[in-house]
C-alpha cells in the first residue's frame, strides 16, 4: 500500500476557525505547537499546573493557564500532552466529565488510546498529529518558515472530518509545510516504543557502554575510550541524519568503512536480531505497557535504581570532566 503525505494544499486552516484548541501540559511539545497554533491565527488555551516551572513559562508567552478541567469545557479541540503515564488519570478526572459531541481530542503518541488507558466515547473525534522532533525544533523550524514532518492517524471518527481537522492541525504547527505521513494509532506506538527501546535510547546507549567498559577493562585510559565510543557517535549520527548509512560511509575513511562491513554483524549477531523480535512481541502483544504503568502505580522503584545505576557508571564522571574542557559544547 503506497504511503499518504499531505502537504499545505492538502489542509485547510480555515477548519480550525471559531474553535478554540486546549493544549493539556505546557512541557516542550506542548510550547511548541501552542506558540504555532497561535502563530497561525488558532484560539489556543493552555492548561498547566500552578506554581511549576511549564506553568511560568506560559505565562511568560504570554497565555493564562487554566486547569485541564476548564480547559475541557472551552475547548472544541484538546491536545493531550502530558508525560504518558498521567494521561489517562488526567483525563478520566478532568477531560472525559467534560467532552460532548463535536469535540475532539487530540494526542501526539498514541500509547494510552492504543492500549485501551484511554477510552473516549462513541461521539467524540479522536486523532494523532505527532510531529517527528522535539518541540523545540518544532518551533524553531515553524519561526524560520519551514517545518517538521509529521504524522496524523484517525482513530474515531464520528463528525467525518477527523482526518480533515487532524491536517488543518497539522498545518498550523507547520507540519504541511515538511510533510505529514498518514498512518495508525497501532503503527506509530508500535514503531515509537520499539525504537526507542531496541535503537535510539537502549540499544545505543548499552552499545557504547559496553564498547567504553571493553577498552577500560582491557586496561586504556577512559578517557580514550570515551572519546572513541561516545563523543565520535555524533559525527556518526549526524552524516547518517544527513546522508543515510550508505552516505555516513562514503564521509568516513576507507579503513572505518571496512572494518564496519566486516565487524558489525560481529556485534549486533543473529541472537541480537532475535531479542529485538522478542521486545517487539512485548510492545505488540500489551506487555511491556503494563509493566511500566505498574512501575508507576508502585513509585517507581525499578526506574529509580536503573536511573541512579546509569548516573554512576564511569562513563558519566569521565564524560561530565571531558565536556568541561570543550567550549563549543559548553556555549551551546
Amino acid at each position: 500500500m503506497a504511503v499518504k503525505i499531505y502537504y499545505d494544499k492538502d489542509a485547510d486552516l480555515n477548519l480550525l476557525k471559531g474553535k478554540k484548541v486546549a493544549i493539556i501540559g505546557y512541557g516542550i511539545q506542548g510550547r511548541g505547537q501552542g506558540l504555532n497554533l497561535r502563530d497561525s491565527g488558532v484560539d489556543v488555551l493552555v492548561s498547566e499546573l500552578e506554581g511549576t516551572p511549564n506553568y511560568e513559562t506560559a505565562v511568560k508567552d504570554g497565555f493564562r493557564p487554566v486547569s485541564a478541567e476548564e480547559a475541557a469545557k472551552q475547548a472544541d479541540i484538546i491536545q493531550i500532552l502530558t508525560q504518558d503515564h498521567l494521561q489517562a488519570q488526567i483525563y478520566e478526572k478532568h477531560i472525559a466529565p467534560n467532552l460532548k459531541a463535536g469535540k475532539a481530542l487530540c494526542f501526539s503518541h498514541g500509547f494510552n488510546i492504543h492500549y485501551g488507558y484511554i477510552n473516549p466515547a462513541p461521539e467524540i473525534d479522536v486523532f494523532m498529529v505527532a510531529p517527528k522532533g522535539p518541540g523545540s525544533l518544532v518551533r524553531s523550524q515553524f519561526v524560520e518558515g519551514g517545518g517538521v514532518p509529521c504524522l496524523v492517524a484517525v482513530k474515531q471518527n464520528p463528525s467525518g472530518k477527523a482526518l480533515q481537522t487532524g491536517l488543518a492541525y497539522s498545518k498550523a504547527i507547520g507540519g504541511t509545510r515538511a510533510g505529514v505521513i498518514e498512518t495508525t494509532f497501532k503503527e506509530e506506538t508500535e514503531t515509537d516504543l520499539f525504537g526507542e527501546q531496541a535503537v535510539l535510547c537502549g540499544g545505543l546507549s548499552e552499545l557504547i557502554t559496553a564498547g567504553f567498559d571493553t577498552l577500560v577493562e582491557a586496561g586504556y585510559q577512559p578517557e580514550m575510550a570515551y572519546f572513541e565510543c561516545l563523543h565520535e557517535v555524533k559525527l556518526i549520527v549526524d552524516a547518517m541524519f544527513v546522508s543515510g548509512i550508505a552516505g555516513m560511509y562514503k564521509r568516513v575513511s576507507d579503513t572505518a568503512e571496512y572494518g564496519g562491513y566486516s565487524r558489525g554483524s560481529r556485534v549486533i549477531t543473529a541472537e541480537t536480531r532475535k531479542e529485538m523480535k522478542k521486545m517487539l512481541e512485548e510492545v505488540v502483544n500489551g506487555k511491556f505497557a503494563k509493566e511500566w504503568m505498574e512501575e508507576n502505580r508502585k513509585g517507581r522503584p525499578g526506574f529509580k535504581q536503573m536511573r541512579e545505576k546509569c548516573e554512576k557508571h564511569t562513563i558519566e564522571e569521565t564524560g561530565d570532566r571531558l565536556r568541561k574542557m570543550m567550549e563549543f559544547i559548553n556555549k551551546k
